[in-house]
């Protein structure tokens, strides 16, 4: 969809798909920001900015999208103030969830403890939600800045500890307070 350094063209509003928002290091490396799904903007930061773009936007399946040109964007947020109040309320939202992704890599000293925030962060179960991780393990490491290989250790690890039941309705969290643990250092 674009690129991370490209001068931004507009927003896009997936229809219908996932699109995955990843930056990338020099040296190659590549953080998960984040998923965007059926409803969700993608490619607002840069729009409302002007600033080149943050990270790549990717579509992970097949993703239909309505696409708004950024000048056009813009007048229409000049034009409709309750619109622009809803595009920063989306725009704090972004910067919390992104904030939130700092602090867990950053505080974090090691990748049990990142993994664990990771699945305690889940929503809990009796929610709306369902129990199913929509992410890889390769995805999930990403996010949590460590390898696909260390990430499914990890899992096998929390499998084997009774912390986490990995089956066809997805996973579960068997043991919050052993995570919460892991957590507490």
């Amino acid at each position: 969809m674009f690129f991370e350094g490209d001068k931004p063209s507009g927003v896009f509003i997936v229809n219908r798909g996932r699109v995955k928002l990843w930056a990338s290091s020099a040296g190659g490396r590549c953080l998960l920001v984040r998923r965007a799904e059926a409803g969700e903007m993608v490619g607002l930061p840069g729009t409302v900015s002007g600033k080149l773009n943050e990270v790549t936007a990717e579509a992970v399946d097949e993703v239909s999208c309505n696409f708004i040109p950024r000048e056009e964007f813009l007048q229409f947020l000049r034009e409709h103030g309750d619109a622009a109040v809803q595009m920063a309320e989306i725009l704090t939202a972004i910067y919390q969830s992104i904030l939130h992704q700092v602090r867990c890599l950053g505080l974090s000293t090691s990748t049990a403890e990142k993994l664990a925030r990771f699945l305690l962060d889940l929503p809990p179960e009796g929610t709306e939600s369902t129990p199913q991780v929509p992410l890889t393990h390769r995805e999930i490491a990403g996010m949590i800045g460590s390898s696909r290989e260390t990430v499914t250790r990890m899992f096998a690890r929390f499998k084997r500890e009774h912390l986490v039941e990995i089956g066809s309705a997805g996973l579960r969290i068997t043991n919050r307070a052993a995570l919460e643990q892991i957590l507490a250092g």
